[in-house]
């Protein structure tokens, strides 16, 4: 009685469409968790995920819960974990998708989670890393461990948005480094980012990581925004 008086008078509201929550909702309302626009690219070995890195770089399984439009509610949802401090958008999200994602055959036998790192300026302005909370979230439902020490970004790129794919692959070429990976030897990786576009952020990482021995990249993004 007394949490429902107190959510009467102060009203927590859906990160999605800005509607007051009921009982049992968290972050997203019940409404805009079944209408958000999911892809099941999970479901989907070639799927245009997987495409983006087709003779790029080698990528075991790839995909993305949300498609992403500009002015959508999953751009709302995005922009508030990004920029808002609303990490638990990501951790949601993350839950949400990794009961999803050991269902199937490609992604139960991950072995390590990472998120594509911010440089320290940019985190220090920030406060965190929006990935590492959707990464966070992805570990609690799949069981599986996080590192977000071994893979860094040892320069600060300029914004990826408005350039061109070219542009994009260039600004992030030798950007990502290694510290101590011993552990990582013959892993499976889940490399996880919030959105992906034309994929060179993510390539760039992925490969950095595939410098180390035996190892095998996944991807996994909260959403996929389609370049033009």
């Amino acid at each position: 009685m007394i949490k429902d008086f107190f959510t009467l008078l102060f009203p927590i509201n859906c990160l999605s469409c800005g509607k007051a929550l009921v009982n049992n909702e968290h972050v997203v309302c019940t409404l805009c968790q079944y209408h958000l626009p999911k892809t099941n690219y999970h479901l989907q070995k070639e799927n245009p995920v997987a495409k983006l890195f087709w003779g790029r770089v080698n990528v075991e399984s790839a995909t993305a819960y949300y498609s992403f439009t500009k002015g959508s509610k999953v751009q709302h949802l995005v922009h508030q974990l990004k920029y808002k401090g609303q990490t638990e958008v990501g951790v949601t999200i993350g839950k949400w998708l990794g009961m999803e994602l050991i269902k199937g055959e490609d992604y139960n036998k991950i072995d390590i989670i990472m998120a594509v790192p911010l440089h320290k300026k940019k985190h220090k302005k920030r406060g965190y890393n929006q990935s590492e909370y959707f990464a966070t979230g992805l570990s609690e439902s799949m069981k599986v461990p996080t590192d977000f020490v071994a893979l860094y970004r040892a320069e600060d790129s300029e914004t990826q948005t408005k350039k061109s794919r070219y542009n994009r692959w260039k600004n992030v070429e030798y950007i990502f480094k290694l510290n101590d990976f011993s552990s990582l030897k013959g892993k499976h990786i889940l490399l996880v980012d919030d959105v992906i576009t034309t994929g060179a952020t993510m390539e760039a990482c992925i490969k950095t990581l595939l410098q180390i021995p035996g190892v095998k990249v996944s991807v996994a993004v909260i959403a996929f925004a389609a370049h033009s």
